[in-house]
């Protein structure tokens, strides 16, 4: 009842991206239906229908990503202090963010449930004709029970997902020690008071008797270790040449016999499949590494204070956009091979093929763009110190400006140069 309630009162913003969540949910949703319904049309072929329902993984993982994305940017379950006086501990509110999320998907599913009853005349007369009659199985008993089962596995695995994202951690020294102030205090030596260096002993005033102020010694304050690179890049480039290398592998191959995918791409070779979706996690694992190595690089030979701005926050907010952006990199990487073989003498794209490429397409997209948002709130006091110290007020804007065309100059030729290995053994 009390996610319910936080729902309703919840930002327009914040009820876009749940409804966002929602469509993605009823577009993977209807995908697994459309699987199911294959399956009872084709009894006598479980094969194609396995293969359709694998086929699904993709919008699936995409859709439960987003939504997990979603639930840790709602600004109406994160931690604050006194909520634990009232019983809203860390423990409740991630169980709040697990049931609101399940809350969205499962509104999702439930349109695509009533969009597929539509589709296969089970609620009025069969629409357009009845098209759609061979593949969603009309005229045959839909079993309920196989149905919602499908329906409640992407609400089932976003909000186990989000409670384990979200699980309470022992975070009392990262959240009241100098992390907390990385960037509005340690990097940038903005404050009351800048550190002294390492090794001398720090005094703070504090009123005597008469109200007058005396320094008082304490201990020796060291400054904060930098946030350490990501350990991805390695592996992520690892990953990205093996899934290169079966991929040419497979497609320079004798043997054409392959996988009949949904939407027309018949006989693909399962080995060229396979390199492709290696491909693809090789960009998602070197994503975080790539975009703290672009902030490195933006500080490098005598950096200013723009170049600084910039570069400390790429380093900064690497883990947390780097996965996305890899995601987007990798999608766009498919799209640009799924457009070469679509003008080709292959059959066109399929409706369902196309769902679900717009499913994976818009999670991505807008799982960058909630990561992006949460990312200028994180250094939000940093904005906030440099308007107090006079700082132009252009000066964040043209800092993200700059790691945008930072990052686009890295990730733009690298995401061009792997569409075209992947889709050179495709098209052949």
């Amino acid at each position: 009842m009390l996610a319910l309630r936080l729902a309703r009162r919840a930002h327009p913003v914040v009820q876009l991206r749940r409804l966002l969540v929602a469509a993605a949910a009823g577009g993977t949703g209807f995908l697994l239906l459309c699987a199911l319904g294959h399956a009872m049309a084709h009894p006598h072929a479980p094969a194609g229908s396995v293969l359709r329902l694998a086929w699904c993984v993709a919008p699936a993982a995409a859709t439960v990503y987003f939504a997990v994305t979603v639930a840790r940017t709602d600004p109406g379950t994160r931690p604050r202090p006194g909520l634990s006086a009232i019983g809203l501990g860390p423990g409740r509110l991630m169980a709040i963010s697990a049931v609101t999320t399940a809350l969205s998907t499962v509104l999702g599913s439930l349109l695509a449930l009533l969009f597929f009853l539509h589709l296969r005349g089970d609620l009025t007369g069969l629409p357009f004709d009845g098209a759609a009659t061979d593949a969603l199985a009309a005229g045959r008993p839909l079993p309920l029970p196989a149905a919602l089962t499908l329906l409640g596995v992407v609400p089932a695995v976003a909000s186990v997902t989000t409670a384990l994202v979200l699980r309470p951690k022992d975070t009392g020294a990262r959240t009241t020690g100098p992390r907390a102030r990385f960037m509005a205090y340690d990097t940038f030596a903005i404050g009351r008071r800048t550190a002294p260096p390492a090794g001398a002993t720090r005094y703070e005033e504090e009123p005597d008797e008469e109200g007058a102020t005396t320094p008082e010694a304490q201990e020796p304050t060291e400054p904060p270790a930098p946030r350490p690179a990501p350990s991805g890049l390695p592996w992520g480039i690892t990953v990205l040449a093996v899934g290169l290398a079966l991929e040419t592998y497979a497609g320079r191959s004798g043997d054409r016999s392959g996988l009949s995918l949904p939407g027309g791409f018949a006989d693909s070779p399962a080995g060229v499949l396979g390199g492709w979706l290696l491909t693809a996690l090789g960009l998602v694992l070197t994503g975080p590494g790539l975009t703290h190595l672009t902030g490195r690089l933006l500080q490098s030979v005598r950096p200013g204070a723009l170049r600084l701005l910039a570069g400390r926050v790429l380093q900064e907010e690497a883990r947390r956009i780097g996965r996305p952006l890899g995601l987007v990199c990798a999608v766009a990487s498919g799209a640009y091979a799924m457009v070469t073989l679509s003008s080709g003498v292959r059959p066109t794209v399929g409706p369902l093929t196309l769902l679900g490429a717009l499913v994976v397409a818009g999670c991505a997209v807008l799982t960058l763009a909630t990561a992006a948002v949460e990312a200028r709130r994180a250094h939000a006091d940093t904005t906030a110190a440099l308007m107090r110290l006079g700082a132009p007020r252009a000066l964040p804007r043209r800092a993200a400006l700059l790691r945008a065309a930072a990052l686009l100059a890295v990730f733009g030729p690298l995401t061009w140069t792997i569409a075209q290995l992947a889709a050179l053994p495709l098209a052949a």
